[in-house]
């Protein structure tokens, strides 16, 4: 009954670079039935520690075709949607809508925030991942609540939330949360065990430890607060 109904599911994962990779090969593998993945970028060769999906002799092909050709040769099975464009205020609700579970494997700040507001507004739950360096981050955000906004309601300084290509990152980090964030999917999924709705997992690769930070609804948010619904 679990094999059907992740045959039956959808899972777009939004950027298919350090954590979108493990995300969508083990949900592939999995036997989730359509995945969809958005990226308007081509495999570049200083990412592959990271980018697992693809490999040096697809340098300079587009991402989203190197996604595909990968999780076709892993489980045929699964239809691979693929959306060569970058996500804005202006495709989100298009992209979205649709699917079940979006797999946030971004590192754009400004791309959070929309896919956090579409996600509300179409009523799919987001599994969050971020990294720096040697640490992680993993939360699921439902539509009820609570959201990415209720954690940062704005978007923090530039300089005080770099991307990787400006701080830099271990390349197993990312596989690290990235798995976890598949592991999510599948829970919400399946609807078992208890996702990491309203708690963000927090890893910390150079001393081998998890931790866990609750996170509560805020009633004045601006995305899923009790004025929003």
């Amino acid at each position: 009954a679990g094999q059907r109904a992740l045959l039956d599911a959808r899972v777009l994962i939004v950027g298919a670079g350090g954590l979108g990779s493990p995300a969508a090969l083990y949900l592939a593998a999995a036997g989730v039935g359509t995945i969809g993945i958005v990226d308007g970028d081509v495999v570049d060769e200083s990412n592959l520690h990271r980018q697992v999906l693809h490999a040096s002799d697809r340098v300079g092909d587009r991402k989203v075709d190197s996604a595909e050709r990968t999780l076709r040769a892993l489980n045929p099975d699964t239809r691979v949607v693929t959306h060569d464009e970058r996500l804005d205020a202006a495709s989100a609700d298009r992209l979205l809508a649709g699917y079940d579970v979006i797999v946030d494997g971004t590192d754009s700040l400004e791309a959070r925030y929309v896919i956090n507001d579409a996600a509300v507004r179409l009523g799919a739950t987001v599994v969050h991942g971020s990294v720096h360096r040697w640490d992680g981050q993993v939360t699921a955000f439902a539509p009820a609540g609570p959201c990415y906004r209720c954690l940062h309601p704005v978007p923090p300084p530039a300089d005080l939330a770099p991307d990787c290509t400006v701080a830099g990152v271990v390349g197993v980090v990312p596989g690290i949360v990235g798995m976890l964030q598949a592991t999510e999917a599948l829970k919400v999924l399946l609807g078992v065990g208890e996702p990491l709705i309203g708690r963000i997992l927090v890893v910390d690769a150079l001393g081998a430890t998890f931790d866990e930070i609750r996170v509560d609804q805020h009633p004045e948010c601006p995305a899923c607060g009790r004025g929003q619904r």
